[in-house]
């Protein structure tokens, strides 16, 4: 109650977004990311075009992951931002803010987290690791999945009504949980919905024609797809070490839900690499879920501060990423021995 209460009242104090911070990290690591990607595409060195490469992946995987900021934001928090993002990042990466909107909010539900209700949990720990690794190439083959989806299915589903349902339902949202199925859209919401969804398939389809007419190059759109299912892979990572995925269904209190979320915090520097955005934070985002991600590492401090040593707060946070990794695959070893 004591770690609530002050975070509760930090929440207060910290919780107004900086509009000018989202315009500048979201877009300047978007051109500095497209920008990394044409000289991907252009570098004749291949150490060049590695090394532009790895940018173009970390730069628009940090202003693709604002999409998480969306998800949480109240309208008029940062007015036009997510049309902006939508149109500059949401669109070209195959990911608009309807595929993440009114689905993360349910996982952050008291009630939903860690069930099978819930769209973003699998109890990885207590599954072998084949599971691990078919987790990780399901981001790896994203980018095909998204293009399917936009260039084949959306078309066909104009004029197959049931289709139309499945791809809502089963295709329209940045889940893990294989069970979960996606609720129809309000009609308001459902105009945005399908207006983005529009815009998403004819970028593609035109994108694609383009390279089928031999107008772009084929190397250059493999170096596109490329770069995004990278961006996707170190998402996946991410996600992997995001919780201790320990739960197997039931419906858990807040400290445990707290517990089995993880925090990264200073003074590592590469977290804010795989984990930017302040997804460094993780745990202490499931306690303040609208707290703008600049605020999170000086609430994290003023937490640490207040709160006694030992308080459940510092349990959550945990060192580095291998560390996460290390524990999460030993532990999906013991669920195969055992069973």
């Amino acid at each position: 109650m004591a770690m609530l209460r002050a975070a509760a009242r930090l929440n207060k104090e910290l919780g107004r977004h900086n509009r000018l911070l989202y315009w500048t990290d979201c877009f300047g690591s978007a051109a500095l990311g497209y920008g990394a990607l044409a000289l991907t595409i252009l570098a004749k060195p291949l150490w060049l075009a590695l090394a532009a490469a790895a940018v173009a992946m970390l730069a628009l995987y940090r202003a693709t992951l604002f999409i998480h900021e969306i998800s949480h934001m109240k309208p008029g928090a940062v007015p036009g931002f997510r049309t902006a993002w939508n149109a500059l990042i949401g669109v070209p990466m195959m990911v608009p803010s309807f595929m993440y909107e009114g689905v993360h909010t349910l996982h952050h539900q008291r009630q939903r987290y860690g069930t099978a209700a819930d769209p973003e949990y699998l109890p990885l720990s207590h599954m072998g690791p084949g599971t691990l690794a078919v987790f990780m190439l399901t981001a790896l083959l994203a980018p095909l999945g998204f293009l399917i989806r936009l260039v084949i299915l959306n078309p066909l589903s104009l004029f197959i009504p049931g289709l139309r349902r499945v791809v809502r339902e089963r295709l329209s949202a940045l889940a893990i949980n294989p069970q979960f199925v996606r609720a129809a859209p309000d009609p308001a919401y459902g105009r945005f919905w399908r207006r983005w969804d529009v815009a998403a398939s004819l970028f593609a389809i035109t994108l694609l024609g383009l390279v089928i007419a031999g107008i772009a190059p084929l190397r250059a759109y493999a170096i596109y797809l490329g770069v995004i299912a990278g961006a996707m892979a170190i998402n996946q990572v991410r996600t992997l070490v995001a919780h201790l995925w320990d739960n197997e269904g039931e419906e858990m209190s807040l400290t445990a839900q707290y517990l089995d979320s993880v925090n990264v915090p200073p003074p590592g520097l590469l977290p804010g690499l795989w984990a930017p955005v302040g997804l460094r934070y993780h745990a202490l985002h499931h306690l303040l879920p609208g707290m703008p991600y600049h605020a999170l590492g000086e609430a994290h401090r003023r937490l640490v501060a207040a709160l006694p040593a030992g308080s459940a707060y510092g349990r959550a946070s945990y060192p580095d990423l291998m560390g996460l990794i290390r524990r999460l695959v030993m532990s999906s070893f013991r669920s195969r021995a055992r069973g």
